[in-house]
């Protein structure tokens, strides 16, 4: 165990900086995606209500692994290729982005029908309705959900591994093929994984409850 934090607390880390940064721009990139496309699920416009189902129901589907093996692997075939890093955080973006539409959609419905129809009594279009009504009330109800997302972003970052990006999990598994210390360097990876998301979950419940007391 104590070789763990003297000769590899670079590999630690180094994998541990690598994860944030998977997390944080893959969650970033499947909120934006994501409202685009609960706004397409929520138009007025049959073809957006129909491009944001179709994506929902492929990417919802679809497992990270997967994409990402035809990311890298596949796209080549075809003349298009990017790098593994990019092609990890992309993956990430389409996929969370599919479970944050149904977040933000799921958050535009709890809004009251009547609020609506106000908004649209005074004048405002479709957009002005979505800016001004619906997303201020809908964030408040999607704290819980967003949270969630944000863990599932974090845990799906440790699948980056697969295809050779040295993530949290990556320096683990290379640290324990090294010094075979069996499941001790995971138990390890697994205490840092699961202390973010107990972190994440106690921001979000003291969030929830802040934006709760203002409605």
């Amino acid at each position: 165990m104590q070789v763990l934090f003297t000769q590899y607390a670079g590999n630690f880390g180094q994998g541990l900086w690598l994860t944030a940064q998977l997390t944080v721009l893959g969650f970033l990139g499947a909120i934006v995606l994501g409202a685009v496309l609960a706004t397409f699920r929520v138009s007025p416009v049959r073809y957006l209500r129909g491009v944001g189902l179709v994506y929902v129901e492929i990417f919802r589907n679809v497992p990270l692994v997967s994409l990402l093996i035809l990311m890298i692997y596949g796209l080549p075939e075809i003349g298009v290729t990017i790098d593994y890093l990019p092609s990890v955080i992309l993956a990430m973006i389409l996929v969370g982005a599919a479970f944050g539409c149904e977040v933000f959609r799921t958050g535009i419905n709890a809004i009251p029908p009547g609020q609506i129809e106000a908004a649209r009594a005074i004048g405002l279009n479709f957009f002005g309705v979505l800016k001004e009504v619906v997303f201020p009330q809908a964030v408040r109800s999607m704290v819980q959900p967003l949270v969630t997302l944000f863990i599932g972003v974090l845990l799906s970052s440790s699948l980056a591994g697969v295809v050779g990006v040295m993530d949290l999990t990556a320096q683990v598994s290379f640290i324990n093929n090294k010094e075979a210390l069996g499941l001790t360097t995971f138990l390890v990876a697994a205490v840092i994984y699961a202390t973010i998301a107990l972190g994440a979950g106690a921001i979000g419940s003291r969030l929830e409850v802040k934006f709760r007391v203002q409605r």
